[in-house]
């Protein structure tokens, strides 16, 4: 809290009454002078007897030097959680096709592409290029995340937004973004730089702020035919330019912009989301990624969650092996790993099987081995252009569930499922 600067002490006067009775009141005058409708201002404006002030709580991140923490605000009940969301809404779909050039979603997605990038200019040269920007979300300036809600509407040629026009959602955008309050250890702060993390739009806030500031990367990126993809606050590349350039140039970089800054690696391999890469001399070397904090930890075969659960966590696993592991060699020591790692937490090895067996009767495909591991591993990650098409469900749907008898919790969960 001190090294960003980003908290104000309020001292031990309660901001709550205050962020109410202001949020209700820009609402209303939003909806008197027919800027939003009547049904947007009723699920906009807040309950005085339901909200509540947020509470700051810190992660630890285990996999870093010196285990910083970070900050999460858990706003569920906050003031500005309703127009955060849907803000969030209208705004988010706005940066996915904007961004859609250089944004990563998953490892499966940065596997497809490093391959596909491999094969016409991967050479024992290559160096892979990882950055991360430190304290991404209470760094950005709050004004500058307005500017950059304003350029992304701006860019993407709209004038208003599901009938909202452009000047009331910036306003709506400042509003949340510069009336964050919390609690904690018996202080009340206001955050004055930055967007709190845990509210819905501070994600889309931060990742418009990044794509303007990362356009000269990505610029160069095409121009020297390198490999560019960002996901959040951590950015990869893949480059044939010379390792001495690449520092220098991530020098450059961290000049882009006062509030950004990148700390780096650049080498042969790269840790990059769960996966992990690596030029072995002019060949590229894939799996999965553990972080060191990692523990061999699954849901207990015991707790009491339903059978369908457990069914899908040797499944998934089993098939991300199989989708980033490189090699057949690299394949079967991760079914190793993950058949222990499930037998340690009580999975019985029949019910294991089971599962992998499961695997091949959904991708239709052979027991792999040495000879055919490359074509099944082609099946399993052109599969993953289907998963990503798969139709949303709707889970604000509300569902009601009468049970006139049940002999206790334990067939409870598999027995709603069934439903």
């Amino acid at each position: 809290m001190i090294k960003t600067e980003a908290y104000q002490d309020l001292g031990v006067i309660n901001p709550l009454e205050s962020l109410v009775e202001r949020t209700n009141k820009f609402l209303y005058g939003l909806w008197y002078n027919k800027h939003i409708t009547k049904k947007q201002y009723e699920k906009l404006k807040v309950n005085q007897e339901e909200a509540e002030l947020a509470h700051l709580y810190f992660l630890p991140k285990a996999h870093k030097p010196g285990t910083p923490l970070r900050p999460i605000m858990s706003g569920l009940k906050s003031p500005t959680i309703a127009i955060s969301k849907w803000l969030d809404s209208l705004l988010r779909p706005l940066f996915d096709r904007l961004a859609s050039e250089t944004a990563i979603l998953n490892g499966v997605q940065l596997i497809k592409q490093v391959e596909r990038w491999s094969d016409k200019y991967l050479t024992p040269a290559t160096s892979f290029i990882t950055m991360d920007v430190t304290d991404l979300y209470t760094m950005i300036p709050q004004e500058g995340g307005v500017t950059a809600i304003k350029r992304l509407i701006e860019t993407s040629g709209l004038k208003q937004i599901d009938g909202v026009k452009k000047e009331i959602i910036l306003a709506l955008t400042r509003f949340v973004i510069t009336n964050n309050y919390f609690y904690l250890d018996g202080s009340y702060y206001k955050q004055i730089k930055g967007g709190a993390m845990g509210s819905p739009l501070t994600l889309t806030i931060a990742n418009t702020y990044m794509y303007f500031v990362e356009r000269p990367i990505f610029k160069w990126a095409q121009r020297t035919c390198s490999l560019y993809y960002r996901y959040i606050d951590d950015l990869f590349i893949m480059s044939n330019v010379h390792a001495d350039i690449l520092k220098g140039l991530v020098k450059f970089w961290n000049r882009l912009d006062n509030n950004i800054v990148f700390s780096e690696f650049i080498g042969h391999t790269a840790e990059y989301l769960d996966v992990k890469l690596e030029n072995r001399g002019g060949k590229l070397v894939s799996e999965v990624y553990y972080k060191p904090s990692y523990e061999p930890y699954f849901l207990p075969f015991t707790s009491i969650h339903a059978q369908h659960i457990k069914k899908n966590i040797p499944y998934v696993a089993l098939v991300r092996a199989t989708r980033y592991s490189s090699s057949y060699d690299t394949f079967k020591r991760e079914e190793t790993h993950i058949c222990m790692s499930l037998l340690l937490n009580k999975y019985p090895i029949q019910f294991v099987l089971e599962q992998f067996e499961r695997v091949l009767q959904t991708f239709q495909c052979a027991v792999p081995t040495k000879k055919n591991y490359s074509e099944i591993r082609r099946i399993f990650l052109n599969a993953a252009d289907n998963d990503e098409k798969k139709t949303e469900i709707d889970f604000k749907v509300n569902i009601f569930c009468y049970f006139s008898f049940s002999k206790g919790m334990q067939d409870f969960p598999t027995r709603f499922h069934q439903l």
